[in-house]
């Protein structure tokens, strides 16, 4: 009988695993979100936008990398792990390797962040540094706030606010009521996200210590959690046009509904392993979002005909 042998990796494969490219559209949503409400008040800048996209982008795989290597070395990453495969677990990378990946990932970010703060002042500097050592502190550090529960507030705060406020206000010099608000919405799929990643990992996280606010509050209280962020992102937006902080075509957004549907059905009903799905369905759900977003705002600076 022959023998199965596994497939040998290359180099760009196994680090194309460690940066998880499912997860990426989480920090893109934010940028297209601030970016679009730049369009709709008429204050779009190219480069800034381009810039702040590829910032946001590094920074999700900053994190990426630092919980890989992290989790491994506090012990909750195991052979038991259920979710998509660490590359340091695993043992594709050493740990060295997967921090000096991360070192160059967070220069290459600071080299985009210069940029930014040329053009848009020091306020740039101050959120660039948070965002760094909040993408470290998450899993690393000697108070990890992912292990107190404390992730998904921070989700929120870079994700959703410095994101899409931050964005903006690299191309505006200012940051709008209409930014401060779209910060909510695209803030709270993003932290669905992350509710969903640690409802699968519930059980794993509890053996090794890692007190999520899903071990604490509970597999049934953390899916209805996920409900929650869910009609309050959408709930919001109709509330957002009636105050006439959005024109009406921001209701676009509406249109991505059955993928909300679809991917809330999966994570009320499935646990474990079968929630992988969910996770990369909830991380594109955000970015459809933002792409619907944004097609109302180049609709809405159309002239007229």
């Amino acid at each position: 009988m022959e023998q199965k042998t596994k497939p040998i990796l290359t180099s760009f494969q196994i680090w194309w695993l460690a940066i998880r490219p499912k997860t990426l559209p989480a920090s893109t949503a934010g940028v297209i979100t601030g970016t679009a409400v730049a369009v709709m008040a008429g204050k779009f800048s190219l480069l800034p936008a381009l810039a702040a996209l590829g910032v946001g982008l590094l920074l999700q795989i900053a994190s990426n990398l630092a919980n890989d290597v992290f989790d491994f070395e506090r012990g909750t990453d195991t052979s038991e792990r259920i979710g998509p495969m660490r590359v340091t677990q695993a043992k594709l990378l050493t740990p060295r390797q997967v921090k000096i990946g991360l070192g160059v990932v967070i220069g290459l970010a600071g080299i985009l962040g210069i940029y930014l703060a040329w053009i848009a002042g020091w306020p740039v500097i101050i959120i660039g540094l948070a965002a760094i050592a909040s993408a470290i502190l998450y899993t690393g550090g000697p108070y990890p706030f992912g292990y107190h529960g404390f992730g998904d507030l921070f989700v929120f705060l870079f994700f959703g606010l410095a994101a899409v406020a931050g964005t903006y206000f690299v191309q505006a010099h200012e940051v709008s009521i209409a930014a401060w608000c779209m910060a909510v919405p695209v803030g709270l799929i993003v932290v669905d996200l992350l509710v969903v990643n640690n409802l699968r990992d519930i059980h794993n996280d509890k053996k090794g210590g890692k007190n999520t606010l899903a071990v604490r509050m509970g597999a049934k209280n953390t899916r209805i959690n996920y409900v929650v962020w869910m009609l309050i992102a959408y709930g919001i937006m109709p509330a957002l046009v009636i105050a006439r902080v959005l024109p009406l075509l921001s209701i676009l957004t509406w249109l991505s509904i059955p993928a909300a549907w679809s991917v809330t059905r999966k994570v009320m009903t499935l646990e474990g392993k079968a929630l992988n799905p969910a996770l990369a369905g909830t991380s594109q759900l955000a970015l459809i979002f933002a792409l619907l977003f944004m097609a109302a705002a180049l609709i809405y600076r159309l002239p007229p005909l």
